[in-house]
């Protein structure tokens, strides 16, 4: 029986739904010390002075260290994968200067947590405040103080690029429009916080670190350098994670800190991290200001953009990867699934005093959002439905292959295909009808409909575009000497359900019981090494085709040795339910345990002399590709007198390929649409002016819930293979588009009171100031 294609249960369900999942803060090593942190209450001072003298002196504490402390322990921290990204060096712990509220300026480590909090209060801490840098608007002001002294200016990176000949297709344009839109600063929250033990044995030098991270071998290549311990005696491991959204796949300040507290001791340190440090301190995503103008004919062909983007990457970058690198994505992406003649794209990345930028599913939203709300705004002007102007400009199948206007290739991408099976499932002329009839009455009613395409990993040709690759996958499929098979994945499952997926990806081809494969993964000792680990939507594709091609590879030898004990040939033979045999003569068959324990014991007697193979190491390097995509449909009612969003109702018709396990699919793009449906309407890592932190507890950041959420219809189309990977990354698209589709259909409920959106945050009050009611 084949699995791919079937809902089997997850793996990983019964563990985790019975309590018996083995997070983080489980973790417990004999002699285990806990740790606080002293964080800054201003975004922008000079440190003048710290004394700890009071807590170091408190019973149960056994250590305080400040800046001055990781100056001496560890090498800075910074980055230089990035041409002409400026990084600044920096430290665990502030040195000098703190750079935003819940900066770390010192960690107290304790018999307890209780004790280490306690002690913390008792550190007294002199700061001589300094202008802060709180806006984009701020840290493009020359006349603000540069926040890293050693950079010497707030902005970052820059970076221009021009694909076709912009002037002169603006030059021949009939219309040209511009408009600024606004993306404002929101949060992962997973249900899991960070959290780390860290265990540097003495005797050893060997620190082996426990942590709830996207990538094992990230914080290890890190923490390595940044601490002096040789790559060979940093062992990361990692177990259950609760959740991260992008969240996880960095080495944070707090990683070094806790770490370096460690090795300073000799003892086993514990962090967990509390939710209003979470919600202050750990990171924030999606600060970006984006000016498009687009030029186009009086029919509604598009011709040609301009954009100009400017990020705010808040304080600190986070290793390894620099927020610049994610303006890449949405300089490529940009265009979506249309046709273009001309493009241009300005980048600008600036620094400020809040918590560090950080990817969030997705972390390229913001060309979505502003492609498609672009779209609807350009209708309205050219009096076109926004359905037309999609269509005209939309890349069909019958065009294919064909290039972006910024390299990729589009092939077998079916955006059109999920626009218009969308328009099948439901009568949009007839909700037009009801529109007007209701709006008659004061009703407010509106649909939003929004489309994109995802590289998930996309055609070979996108490293070129991109400027930079994320490499090959690598699995290591070992057969055991029963018949079972050990999948050991680079990848990091956090939530995403590897552990059955993959397992159903190796059953399938090796033609045994889903019950015979385990997925290994989480401890760098024996993992394969990726500096990414699970991100990126790379594991559909990548992780799964490094497992299929390596289980192949043993299935191969397993039947070479098979075919000189029945005599037959390999064409001839099959594996089911573990059990060789001959096509057509079922009786002539070989267990498959009987191959794998005589590779172990008798491999200089098999058959024919065949060659025993029970060990692979598969690198996949994507083969042709492909592309995700879907079409989202929103509507909604807004209330005019209290600025309310309800959603009536909410499609989702994608294409992502073959489904490896339709349920972990469609849990998958539940939850990325009910993360972008917070993000429009509740969620928000709000600052004042000031640069202080108004949204540190959950009374302040609202999160949607199942009685906001409304039930998601999803319609399923599948792109015909091509190679033996037709499995596509799904796990971003809910929360890269419906933003897009939202928004498109709250503008489209207001049209009649003349209100345009170009801002993604629109909670009650916003609608109503918006609207001229308030």
């Amino acid at each position: 029986m084949r699995t791919i294609g079937t809902s089997i249960q997850r793996v990983e369900d019964e563990r985790v739904l019975t309590g018996r999942g083995r997070y983080v803060d489980d973790v417990v090593v004999p002699g285990m010390l806990h740790a606080a942190f002293v964080r800054s209450p201003h975004p922008h001072a000079r440190i003048t002075g710290i004394d700890s003298t009071k807590a170091a002196a408190m019973p149960g504490v056994v250590a305080v260290l400040t800046g001055a402390d990781m100056q001496r322990i560890c090498n800075p921290m910074t980055i230089q994968m990035l041409q002409g990204y400026k990084s600044p060096a920096f430290f665990g712990l502030a040195t000098d200067t703190v750079r935003f509220v819940g900066d770390p300026v010192a960690v107290v480590v304790a018999e307890s947590r209780y004790l280490a909090e306690d002690a913390c209060d008792a550190i007294e801490v002199g700061y001589a405040s300094l202008t802060p840098v709180a806006t984009i608007e701020h840290a493009l002001d020359p006349s603000r103080p540069a926040i890293f002294a050693d950079v010497g200016t707030n902005t970052l990176f820059e970076q221009s690029h021009t694909y076709g000949d912009v002037d002169a297709v603006f030059a021949s344009a009939e219309r040209v429009f511009t408009e600024k839109f606004r993306q404002h600063r929101y949060a992962n929250v997973p249900m899991e916080t960070r959290g780390c033990v860290a265990n540097y044995d003495p005797s050893t030098r060997e620190l082996v670190y426990t942590v709830a991270t996207q990538s094992p071998h990230g914080v290890r290549f890190a923490l390595s350098g940044i601490l002096g311990i040789p790559a060979d005696r940093t062992r990361v491991v990692s177990g259950d994670v609760g959740g991260a959204f992008g969240l996880k796949g960095f080495v944070y300040r707090e990683d070094v800190a806790i770490s370096a507290a460690s090795k300073h001791l000799g003892r086993p340190v514990k962090w967990i991290e509390d939710r209003n440090e979470h919600l202050m301190a750990s990171a924030h995503a999606r600060e970006e200001d984006l000016e498009l103008t687009v030029a186009a004919r009086n029919d509604g062909t598009l011709l040609g953009l301009k954009a100009k983007l400017v990020m705010n990457q808040g304080s600190y970058p986070l290793l390894p990867f620099p927020s610049a690198l994610f303006t890449s994505i949405m300089r490529v992406m940009l265009p979506g699934p249309y046709k273009l003649q001309a493009y241009s794209f300005d980048t600008t990345v600036v620094a400020s005093n809040k918590a560090p930028y950080v990817a969030y599913r997705a972390p390229w939203e913001m060309e979505t959002f502003v492609r498609e709300r672009m779209l609807d705004i350009v209708a309205h002007e050219l009096q076109m439905d926004p359905v037309d102007i999609r269509r005209k400009n939309m890349v069909t199948a019958a065009e294919q292959p064909i290039h972006m206007i910024t390299g990729p290739t589009l092939e077998r991408m079916s955006a059109r295909e999920t626009l218009d099976r969308s328009l099948a499932l439901f009568d949009y002329a007839a909700f037009r009808d009801d529109q007007r009839k209701a709006r008659e009455h004061g009703e407010l009613r509106g649909l939003g409909i929004a489309t994109f395409i995802e590289a998930a990993p996309g055609p070979r040709d996108m490293s070129a575009a991109l400027g930079f690759g994320l490499g090959k996958e690598r699995a290591h499929v070992r057969l055991e000497t029963d018949g079972h098979l050990t999948v050991i994945t680079a990848q990091m499952p956090h939530g995403q359900g590897h552990e059955t997926t993959l397992a159903q990806v190796a059953a399938d081809e090796m033609g045994v019981p889903f019950e015979h494969v385990r997925v290994v993964y989480g401890d760098t000792r024996y993992t394969p090494f990726s500096l990414i680990g699970t991100g990126g939507s790379r594991s559909a594709t990548m992780a799964s085709g490094a497992v299929l091609y390596g289980t192949r590879r043993i299935k191969e030898a397993v039947l070479k040795i098979a075919a000189g004990m029945l005599e037959a040939s390999v064409d001839d033979l099959q594996i089911d339910e573990a059990m060789i045999s001959v096509k057509g003569a079922p009786q002539r068959a070989v267990p498959l345990a009987q191959i794998a324990i005589m590779s172990y014991m008798a491999a200089d007697h098999l058959p024919g002399g065949a060659q025993p193979l029970t060990e692979v190491d598969h690198d996949f390097d994507g083969d042709e590709g492909g592309w995700a995509q879907a079409t989202h449909a929103c509507w909604v009612t807004v209330d005019r007198d209290t600025g309310q969003v309800k959603i009536d109702r909410y499609l989702v018709v994608e294409d992502c390929g073959t489904m490896i396990n339709p349920a972990i699919v469609e849990g998958q793009v539940r939850g990325g649409v009910a993360q972008g449906i917070g993000g429009v309407l509740y969620e928000h890592s709000a600052y004042d002016e000031e640069g202080q932190f108004l949204a540190g507890t959950f009374m302040d950041y609202l999160l949607p819930t199942t009685t906001e959420v409304p039930t998601i219809e999803i319609d399923h189309l599948e792109t015909p293979p091509i190679s033996p990977v037709n499995f596509r990354g799904v796990g971003e698209g809910g929360a890269l588009i419906a933003p897009a589709a939202l928004t498109n259909a709250i503008e489209d409920a207001l049209a009649p009171l003349g209100v345009k959106i170009t801002e993604q945050y629109l909670p009650p009050a916003r609608i109503l100031e918006l609207t001229g009611t308030i």
